[in-house]
């Protein structure tokens, strides 16, 4: 097969792309082998990709292609996420732009447009997934929402109910006016803002006298029911079981204490409006005060706002406060930076309302789990420091919201009778709940008509919660022979963005439907910046298309690209200039591969001494490098292990070992060098196949004919073997000489085309195993063993090696013995300065050691350099 002058991606990923899934490399099932698991972290299914997606799949990617390598059973689970809110928001404003408002439909004919939402846009990601690369086993792809999955769901709610760790419950909650459902506490972020505080005055009744409350949030006055002072507080000792006029509304509220009051904030006086602010609802219980809610579920006023009834929430925040100062009841506005909170999702502003919804009970969940991440360890995070955030929040959590006011999603299999409200049962089926609720009333007349199911659904996380078992139906047939070969799964690749809404639900999970951890490894990954730090987002306009940059660069640039700068938890500062050099990256082992594959190859030719020493040494490089990288991968540092192989790729293979074997020009190779030449670059594409697919499949493929068995994708990993250290470190002082050789033919203007002679003073007793090396490396003569410095000759210094090369007659002896004595000079001055800082015994005693360290080192090495001056100038002199 002829190679191609270059390497063209486009013209090659989709070709072995195609190559992979017809032979089903991609596709697992149990066997004898030990698995290697990993489940995606399913995104939404009405989603796009993005960098973030970019960089946590090409990690997974690799991952379990070096699995498949290593001789495991890989199966990596894909799949999507339903996503409630996005997905039904995305719906709703689709049929608004139609004329068509969500109300007017019956909830079979809302579900009807979510799925034919979801078959249009559904598949997208995946498909975009596969340019990358990623080796998924796409036959196993599942959705949160099919029916094996929601089974599991409904199986899960009924098993806890049945408990006691599911309830209903009237809270205060976390309300989203835009999306019009409530919300868990973690899907709330408190962002700080700048507000104001309004100083309204209440009339006492009965009395000229006023009392003065400092709020945010001027509008809720009208749910007010109480005014509370601190019984402590003697400014306001003759008001306490008094009488206050809420302004506007003209209601009496009773003048209530509690030593809840901070008397140093504001005024000292609180206004409470128990339906509205948590704190305010824990002092209305506790004080029996009135519960009066003035907004509708989009924020705006209902009946109890007066003429202000059908206006949002900050619209009347606004004329509220016009109309108190008309009134004469505002007294002045001051600026207040201030905690807001607003949804994840749709980031409106959320208000607290109360609610009845289902909230599932965490405080014994959270025991197995705490102790499987922090004690026992059998759940690993990558890296550790994230056991503080999780045990954080662990420690400190509260019972999960798990109801949404939304039609998109599980629906919650509750059933209603009776009052519609309280009474209810738990069931599966609408005919298990009727039997329920039958021998629940005693009232055999009770008819499926009499039942009303729950019209909410389900919080998206509590079905991607079960998501590692549920892929394999581990929740309703847990003893099937998948569940039981795949789980508990290897790794879990994610962002620490979400180790409260999944990472931790996945392990309560795990331990309470199976008694086992869910995973082994959790690796998180940063969030991809641009150069700014800002995070990538479509608002911003900051995020380049991936589509468009693996177009550019490649899927094997963009991937590399991505991971060198992708140390795990740390924030990756995207620059495209990455996915260039990944690209140039494919392009240098492209070009070394036809290098070797346009040798002529002889059967005659004896190995020369060079190359055998070469050889030898590079498979001493490769095994360090080897090691290296599979101890960057046990520790989860892919980024250190995609640097180490760019390295030994780009440096020692490329710049090193192919110009010490390189054949002459016009000349042939000997077969023996060829071959284990081969043998390097075969090995070198498998430890780079992980990283970089496509390139290492398109070589390995015309290395040598293939069968289907023996695709680079299914080859055998490298052994792991002795490593020679000694030969690495000859090799490394070798080439300090070949670099010094080098210098100065550049400096000195020596043609690489001329031979010249090297006389070394060997003081290192270094070994001459390498000579051979350096001799051609360095188009040399000969090397001579002196005992003494050469005359005419120019130096250099390695370890305390000197070496010399004549150059009388090459250069204007005049000319260099002024350059040398202005360079001793300035050697000389320096090192002056750095031991006059090192005679100063404050300096000494008072720098850190590391300081003195490195001043220590700037002395040494000015001293060598000046002795190599010095023996340059004897030379010449």
């Amino acid at each position: 097969m002829k190679i191609p002058n270059k390497y063209i991606p486009i013209e090659v990923e989709n070709k072995w792309y195609d190559y992979w899934m017809t032979n089903e490399y991609f596709y697992s099932k149990p066997d004898n082998r030990e698995s290697y698991t990993i489940v995606i972290p399913p995104p939404n299914v009405t989603g796009v990709l993005h960098m973030g997606h970019m960089l946590n799949n090409t990690i997974q990617d690799v991952l379990v292609r070096r699995a498949r390598l290593s001789g495991k059973n890989a199966c990596w689970v894909p799949g999507t996420d339903h996503a409630s809110i996005a997905t039904e928001a995305k719906v709703v404003a689709k049929l608004k732009a139609e004329g068509i408002n969500k109300a007017d439909l019956t909830r079979e004919e809302f579900l009807k447009h979510c799925w034919e939402w979801t078959d249009k846009h559904g598949g997208i990601i995946l498909e975009q997934l596969k340019k990358l690369g990623a080796s998924c086993d796409w036959k196993r792809t599942k959705f949160t929402m099919d029916d094996d999955l929601s089974e599991a769901v409904q199986d899960v709610f009924v098993n806890l109910y049945n408990k006691g760790l599911i309830y209903r419950g009237y809270r205060m909650v976390n309300w989203d006016p835009e999306a019009k459902t409530t919300l868990s506490d973690e899907e709330v972020i408190y962002e700080e803002k700048q507000g104001n505080l309004y100083y309204i005055n209440y009339k006492i009744v009965g009395s000229n006298e006023t009392i003065t409350v400092a709020t945010t949030r001027p509008e809720t006055i009208l749910g007010d029911t109480a005014i509370c002072i601190n019984p402590t507080d003697e400014r306001f000792t003759h008001l306490q079981g008094k009488k206050a006029i809420v302004p506007l509304v003209g209601r009496e509220i009773p003048i209530i204490t509690d030593e809840y009051v901070d008397v140093a904030f504001g005024t000292g006086c609180l206004k409470i409006t128990p339906a509205h602010d948590p704190n305010d609802k824990a002092l209305g219980e506790k004080h029996q005060l009135e519960v009066i809610d003035i907004f509708n579920d989009d924020a705006t006023l209902n009946a109890q706002g007066l003429h202000y009834q059908g206006k949002d929430r900050f619209v009347v925040r606004k004329e509220i406060a016009a109309e108190l100062k008309e009134k004469g009841c505002l007294i002045k506005i001051e600026q207040h930076l201030h905690k807001v909170g607003t949804s994840e999702r749709t980031k409106a502003v959320i208000e607290p309302k109360i609610s009845a919804q289902w909230f599932l009970k965490m405080e014994d969940l959270v025991k197995p789990a705490l102790k499987a991440v922090l004690e026992d360890e059998e759940v690993k995070l990558h890296p550790k420091h994230y056991n503080n955030t999780y045990r954080h929040w662990l420690e400190n959590i509260r019972d999960w919201n798990i109801s949404r006011q939304l039609w998109w999603g599980h629906q919650i299999p509750a059933y209603f009778y009776g009052d519609g409200v309280t009474d209810y049962v738990v069931a599966l089926s609408k005919e298990e709940a009727l039997a329920k609720a039958q021998e629940k009333t005693g009232n055999k007349a009770l008819s499926l008509e009499n039942l009303r199911q729950d019209p909410d659904a389900l919080d998206t996380w509590f079905s991607s919660w079960l998501w590692p078992i549920s892929v394999f139906d581990g929740i309703c047939n847990p003893d099937n022979e998948e569940i039981n070969y795949y789980y508990p799964t290897n790794d879990l690749v994610t962002g620490p963005d979400i180790i409260f809404f999944w990472v931790a639900r996945m392990i309560f999970a795990g331990y309470e439907f199976r008694d086992e951890k869910p995973f082994s490894n959790v690796y998180f990954t940063g969030i991809v910046r641009d150069k700014q730090r800002r995070k990538m987002s479509k608002s911003l306009g900051n995020s380049p298309d991936p589509i468009k940059l693996i177009e550019e660069y490649g899927a094997d640039g963009v991937r590399v690209g991505l991971l060198l700068s992708a140390a795990a938890g740390n924030d990756l500062m995207f620059d495209e200039d990455l996915c260039q050099q990944g690209k140039g990256f494919a392009n240098k082992i492209w070009n070394g591969f036809r290098l070797i594959k346009g040798w002529e190859v002889s059967d005659t030719i004896v190995q020369p001494e060079s190359a055998k020493k070469a050889i030898a040494w590079y498979e001493a490089k490769f095994q360090e490098v080897f090691a290296s990288t599979e101890k960057s991968f046990s520790e989860y540092r892919l980024s250190e292990a995609i640097m180490r192989i760019y390295k030994l790729l780009w440096d020692d293979f490329s710049s090193w070992y192919l110009e010490m074997i390189k054949p002459a020009y016009g000349q042939a190779i000997d077969k023996a060098t060829y071959d284990a030449t081969i043998a390097f670059f075969e090995n070198n594409m498998k430890i780079l196949h992980p990283f970089m697919p496509f390139l290492t499949e398109e070589i390995w493929q015309f290395i040598a004919p293939r069968t289907k068995e023996e695709a680079l994708i299914v080859a055998t990993y490298p052994k792991a073997k002795a490593i020679d250290t000694n030969i690495i470190n000859e090799f490394d002082f070798a080439s300090e000489v070949i670099a010094g050789i080098r210098t100065i033919r550049k400096d000195k203007n020596i043609s690489f085309k001329d031979t010249i002679p090297l006389f070394v003073i060997n003081k290192e007793g270094a070994s001459t195993a390498f000579d051979a090396i350096i001799k051609k490396m360095g188009n040399l003569s000969e090397i001579n063993y002196v005992t003494e410095s050469v005359a005419g000759a120019m130096s250099f210094r390695v370890g305390s090696n000197d070496y010399f090369i004549p150059m009388l007659g090459a250069v204007n002896v005049a000319e260099e013995l002024e350059k040398l004595q202005e360079e001793l000079k300035y050697q000389e001055g320096f090192l002056n300065s750095v031991l006059k800082k090192l005679s100063n015994e404050r300096f000494v005693n008072n720098a850190p050691e590391k300081v003195i360290t490195i001043e220590r080192k700037k002395q040494a090495d000015a001293e060598a350099k000046i002795e190599t001056i010095k023996q340059s100038i004897a030379a010449l002199s």
